[in-house]
């Protein structure tokens, strides 16, 4: 059966019987006698016989087993003694390399190791060790990846003993490039400094966070800084309740209220602007720093536009600014001065699409990770997990 070893995966394995029972245990033997190991030589001594069971795959609710006629040979030139090898299954392995890449998928999916023990009838000990040599694997892959052309940084909370940690992604490419425990300058350097070729970086999108600023213009000096659409957006939001609790404590505790004054106007329905509209003329004050606010929420969602199309809407932005800068409300003047410090960032938001909500859904990832895993301790381990999850795209080590 010469194609016979390509219904199991194992190129190079001839198979000669299968047993079905409980499990399905494949027999088979090599195709071809191989050649000494350390010299080349082609003359080689069958010294002793025996079989290797190797757990290799699943059919339905059953286990399949490869047992392999596997030799000792001596090698007739320089003596030196070696066992037969077979693609896809390393020296000394209890099971295949397909099916430990299985267990480790099921695992990377979310199958719990319980369950994993129980249907492979491996412990749980040795689930772990698997997975962590895949990742493992993975990441030493990523060790030599080049710095993203578009990267997305990010804060996000790590544990109540490490606190914050930051994320690096690359927003072309969709993937995870690193997580660096802290989000201070100082925490940041040393990883920063070992990221290869960080010219390539082109665009870099942050929040509004005069940190990640400085770190970009000393790290990545090629890069323009981009606000992020929805960090500005949610800053906008965050100091209008404040000022609207200053001038309408009562109306602010309205969960109805709330709703509708945080949504944008044009996505009300009729009922729902009548409702909201009945509210503010009783207080025209409040009705004034509404419409201001839906004018700015308009401006700051425009997306690709070119130069031409872009410039009178920046004089148009910083006018606007200038004006809640002025304004005698404390939380509307802390706005302003904020935005103001921005306000090329925020521009440059008109002329690309890219925003952190990549980054945002990757976090979302992360705490269902640590969650299934009850937290981390260490924080290495967390980072080898993130990667793994979410930073590798390659094939390198499938089989």
């Amino acid at each position: 059966m010469p194609q016979a070893h390509n219904i199991i995966g194992l190129p190079g394995v001839e198979i000669t019987k299968v047993v079905q029972d409980r499990t399905v245990e494949v027999y088979g033997r090599a195709i071809d006698r191989p050649g000494c190991i350390a010299c080349g030589h082609i003359h080689v001594r069958i010294r002793s016989t025996f079989t290797r069971r190797l757990a290799h795959s699943r059919i339905g609710t059953q286990l399949v087993y490869v047992n392999l006629r596997s030799h000792k040979f001596q090698c007739l030139r320089c003596k030196k003694f070696f066992n037969s090898r077979f693609d896809r299954i390393m020296p000394r392995k209890r099971a295949t390399e397909i099916f430990r890449y299985e267990v480790f998928e099921q695992h990377q999916a979310g199958a719990p190791l319980s369950h994993l023990s129980h249907t492979c009838k491996i412990s749980s000990a040795t689930v772990e060790r698997w997975y962590q040599s895949f990742v493992l694997g993975r990441v030493k892959e990523l060790q030599t990846r080049l710095c993203p052309r578009v990267l997305g940084i990010d804060e996000h909370f790590f544990s109540r003993k490490h606190g914050y940690a930051t994320t690096l992604v690359s927003l072309d490419r969709h993937h995870v490039h690193d997580v660096l425990l802290g989000r201070s300058a100082l925490a940041l350097a040393p990883a920063l400094a070992r990221i290869p070729e960080k010219h390539r970086c082109r665009i870099a999108v942050i929040d509004l966070s005069e940190t990640y600023r400085s770190i970009v213009k000393e790290h990545f000096p090629n890069a323009q800084i981009v606000a992020d659409r929805f960090h500005v957006v949610k800053l906008i939001n965050h100091h209008f309740m404040k000022a609207w609790q200053q001038l309408d404590g009562t109306g602010r505790k309205n969960r109805g209220l709330v709703s509708l004054m945080r949504r944008h106007e044009w996505r009300l329905s009729p009922e729902q602007r009548e409702k909201l509209r009945s509210y503010l003329k009783r207080h025209p004050v409040l009705e004034a720093i509404y419409d201001f606010k839906q004018k700015l929420m308009q401006l700051v969602l425009l997306r690709r536009l070119s130069k031409t199309e872009a410039r009178p809407r920046l004089h148009e932005l910083l006018q606007m600014l200038q004006d809640l800068a002025r304004a005698p409300i404390d939380a509307l003047k802390t706005l302003g001065e904020t935005l103001l410090k921005w306000v090329e960032e925020i521009g440059r938001m008109w002329r690309f699409s890219r925003s952190n909500g990549i980054t945002e859904g990757f976090h979302t990832k992360m705490e269902m990770l640590s969650r299934r895993a009850f937290g981390f301790r260490k924080f290495s381990n967390f980072r080898l997990r993130v990667l793994a999850l979410c930073g590798w795209s390659g094939v390198s080590n499938r089989v």
